[in-house]
């Protein structure tokens, strides 16, 4: 089983950064994409940003300019930097892998890190 953990969560204040990493217990090669999802308060978990194996990355809108993915497959580690943070990134941060299988794609998921953006 695939395990995700992501870590680097925590308080910070608007205007602020934080760096979020998530470590893969299988090399991230067998991942066709690797992406992090977010869970705001009242909201489901929405698309935040991916990355392709082939290096390809797209943003929500929201985020664009702001959050910067990026993949080291020698660590096998995603990571989030978030610049500019607004009170409205508050919420729960998910780490997503995704390989392909037979009847579709195969999704695993980390357990979640708390970001709070509050003065």
């Amino acid at each position: 089983q695939v395990q995700l953990v992501e870590s680097g969560g925590g308080l910070v204040q608007p205007g602020g950064s934080l760096r979020l990493s998530c470590a893969v217990s299988e090399p991230l090669f067998d991942f066709y994409v690797t992406c992090w999802y977010r869970q705001t308060p009242g909201k489901q978990r929405e698309f935040t940003t991916c990355m392709t194996k082939g290096g390809a990355s797209n943003y929500e809108d929201s985020v664009e300019g702001r959050f910067t993915i990026s993949r080291d497959d020698a660590r096998n580690t995603v990571d989030l930097q978030m610049d500019s943070l607004r009170p409205e990134d508050t919420g729960v941060y998910y780490c997503n892998v995704a390989r392909r299988g037979g009847a579709g794609a195969i999704n695993y998921w980390g357990q979640g890190t708390q970001v709070t953006v509050s003065s």
